[in-house]
């Protein structure tokens, strides 16, 4: 399995950052996911008129770009959806990138799920052809209303198509439903073509509610040996990308620390699965 970071844990990094701490730290590619405070890459000049150079410097480096994870929304957006789609579809072929991530939205105040389904599911199917004709994948991922895989195969079955898929996020159904991870692999393993990893501790917030804390990878309690075990008995070979998420909760460590212990730690993990005696992963190491 190859590493990626996502773009969101390091909102501070210009491009030669980013490809510079990429090849350092020995990740395989980047997930670009917003750029230097602007979430909509597409209207920006490394994206644009630009976007030729971008893209052959990460050929240059030996980075693939296996994901760009969009704003668009199913469900919640639809009118924007196709739109949105297009202009990452264009960025996807140019830089070889074979997915595009798609939020689904927050459903559960305004609709009952059967409604919630339908809409996904129709706004889904305006924006597949756009995916066909640019050799992408959309993948939804698990978030927002739509952590619960049972809800996410409801809706992959409606669609019904090879261009949609989904992005586990392992640590959401994990932590805020309490889900198994081979619950989740069990409903959605045939449409899992992408994951986004991370990992945290219970807790409560200030309001006294039940929430979680993200802390480096290891220092929590996310069962990520056996998410990964998980994986790679069900025959994924993919992607396994970091999204340390420093643009929504800036109080986190920085990137230069969370970075470098996210590889040695997952690398570890793998090394021991695919060899018992292999020493074992350190947490936080």
């Amino acid at each position: 399995m190859k590493l990626a970071f996502t773009t969101l844990g390091c909102p501070g990094w210009d491009m030669d950052a980013i490809l510079a701490c990429a090849r350092e730290y020995g990740y395989d590619g980047v997930d670009f996911r917003g750029y230097l405070g602007t979430m909509d890459l597409y209207t920006l000049p490394e994206f644009k008129e630009q976007a030729h150079d971008t893209a052959a410097r990460f050929a240059d480096a030996g980075l693939a770009v296996p994901c760009f994870s969009s704003s668009v929304r199913i469900f919640a957006k639809p009118d924007a959806a196709e739109a949105e789609t297009l202009a990452y579809a264009r960025l996807c072929q140019l830089f070889r990138a074979p997915f595009i991530r798609v939020f689904a939205g927050h459903f559960r105040k305004i609709c009952p799920e059967s409604e919630a389904v339908r809409v996904a599911a129709d706004t889904l199917r305006r924006c597949l052809p756009i995916a066909r004709d640019h050799g992408v994948r959309l993948l939804v991922e698990t978030h927002d209303d739509w952590m619960d895989s049972v809800l996410v195969r409801r809706l992959m079955e409606s669609v019904a198509s090879p261009q949609a898929g989904v992005l586990w996020d392992v640590h959401h159904p994990y932590r805020m439903l309490g889900e198994e991870p081979e619950t989740t692999w069990t409903a959605l393993g045939p449409w899992i073509a992408y994951t986004h990893v991370k990992d945290s501790l219970p807790g409560v917030n200030d309001k006294g509610e039940k929430d979680f804390r993200y802390c480096l990878t290891g220092d929590g309690d996310i069962p990520l040996a056996r998410i990964l075990a998980t994986l790679r008995d069900g025959g994924y070979d993919g992607w396994l990308t970091y999204e340390w998420e420093k643009v929504w909760h800036p109080d986190i460590p920085e990137p230069e620390q969370s970075f470098p212990v996210y590889v040695r730690h997952i690398r570890a993990l793998l090394a021991e699965e695919s060899d018992p005696s292999a020493p074992a992963a350190e947490p936080g190491a």
